[in-house]
């Protein structure tokens, strides 16, 4: 073998072996990704949960419980979320996620919905702490807000 050819071969190895790295360096960005907005939703559910518990009335009214069930969904949602949800991330793009690629698409209508969250979650938190009847007048608001953004961007299990 020349030292030419020797070299192309070194160098072609080098600029592949770069690119595997990048595109594993990329899949774990894009796993890492995943799982933090997955754990971001586990985290709304458990507080959620605990609030539909207490308006369906499967559990005492607990007005402390309650309110700080409330301010973490508020704090959830003034998280800076961004690094959640970059795009290659969706369920045609990588495994073991719901998360529809109509998102990037339709990026303004998911950033509204949001916006309904935040809002709906501010809410929530201003009434969970207040009374029962407070708690259930502002988890229709919540509940609807969640389920406008599954809806449409969450795909169904399977």
């Amino acid at each position: 073998m020349s030292k030419k050819t020797t070299i192309t071969a070194v160098i072609l190895g080098l600029a592949l072996t770069g690119a595997a790295m990048a595109e594993s360096h990329m899949d774990k960005a894009l796993k890492d990704a995943k799982d933090a907005r997955e754990a971001h939703m586990e985290l709304y559910s458990f507080n959620l949960s605990l609030l539909g518990r207490m308006a369906k009335g499967e559990m005492p009214y607990d007005a402390d419980a309650a309110g700080k069930a409330a301010a973490n969904l508020a704090t959830l949602t003034a998280m800076d979320q961004a690094r959640y949800w970059i795009e290659g991330t969706d369920e045609m793009s990588i495994d073991e996620t719901r998360a529809k690629p109509e998102i990037w698409e339709n990026m303004a209508d998911f950033q509204a919905k949001g916006t309904a969250l935040v809002d709906a979650t501010q809410t929530m938190e201003g009434a969970a702490g207040q009374s029962l009847e407070a708690l259930q007048g502002a988890m229709g608001p919540l509940g609807g807000a969640c389920g406008a953004c599954h809806k449409a961007y969450r795909a169904p299990k399977t």
